[in-house]
């Protein structure tokens, strides 16, 4: 069973970034009870720290290392792939989870908003991913499995001016992720690519889009009953304990009351 399936990944070593709240959360904890060393990056750690010390007194068997990182900074992610080459050898399983929206239509949007969507939702995942790759590259890892946490927005345009450059970021997740399945076949390798594609999940990130409209933010997730994070680490846990000749490009998941 799917138990059994996550056993290979006992005392390895993934990443998860954006693992302070929701999905990246959710995806740390899950991939702890299941055995895993876990290096939980984000810009304040105080929150994976007490993450952290809730896995470590539920007794899981894993391990979840909280690891200061900002993500619009490449400095800063290669000092941390550093850091987990030096103390956990490196990554076998790398979880790009990190992203956000901002507010910016593509008529009147801040070029500082679009900016901030393209080094965290674009570059961040293609620099972690390379350099992931490069960690297993080095150790003749042939397993490990790269997840881009993408959107049902890197699929299609909806009528919302304030999601419209996000959309457009999460386009390229859709084509980076492929592309990355292409390459790591020419290379030979059985290193596995996959994204996962939610419609709307209940975490912070319309708190985060809408930031001056709390009210609207929280309308969002009360119109229907949504996906939690949960529901995205148990894909999580479905895409890695699919057996090493299966590998699942995509994951399309949404509330099943959604609209479009």
């Amino acid at each position: 069973g799917r138990a059994g399936a996550m056993e290979r990944w006992t005392g390895r070593v993934a990443l998860v970034t954006g693992a302070s709240v929701g999905i990246g959360a959710a995806v740390a904890r899950a991939l702890v009870q299941h055995g895993m060393k876990v290096v939980g990056c984000a810009r304040s750690v105080d929150k994976i720290e007490k993450l952290a010390a809730e896995c470590q007194s539920a007794g899981y068997p894993g391990t979840l290392i909280p690891y200061k990182c900002d993500l619009s900074n490449e400095e800063e992610i290669l000092s941390m792939f550093s850091a987990i080459r030096t103390l956990h050898q490196g990554v076998d399983v790398c979880i790009n989870n990190a992203g956000l929206a901002r507010p910016e239509p593509l008529l009147s949007g801040k070029t500082e908003g679009w900016r901030t969507m393209i080094d965290v939702n674009v570059m961040a995942v293609s620099i972690c991913t390379r350099e992931a790759y490069q960690s297993m590259k080095e150790r003749n890892i042939d397993d490990g499995h790269i997840i881009n946490i993408n959107s049902m927005n890197g699929h299609s345009v909806v009528p919302q001016s304030v999601v419209h450059f996000y959309s457009a970021t999460k386009y390229a997740v859709t084509a980076l992720t492929e592309g990355l399945r292409q390459e790591l076949r020419e290379a030979r390798t059985h290193i596995r690519a996959t994204c996962i594609s939610p419609g709307l999940v209940e975490t912070g990130f319309a708190f985060k889009l809408h930031d001056n409209d709390p009210e609207r933010a929280a309308a969002t997730y009360e119109s229907i009953r949504c996906l939690k994070a949960e529901d995205m680490a148990n894909a999580v846990i479905y895409v890695l304990s699919a057996p090493p000749h299966v590998q699942i490009g995509d994951i399309q998941m949404r509330p099943t009351e959604q609209i479009s």
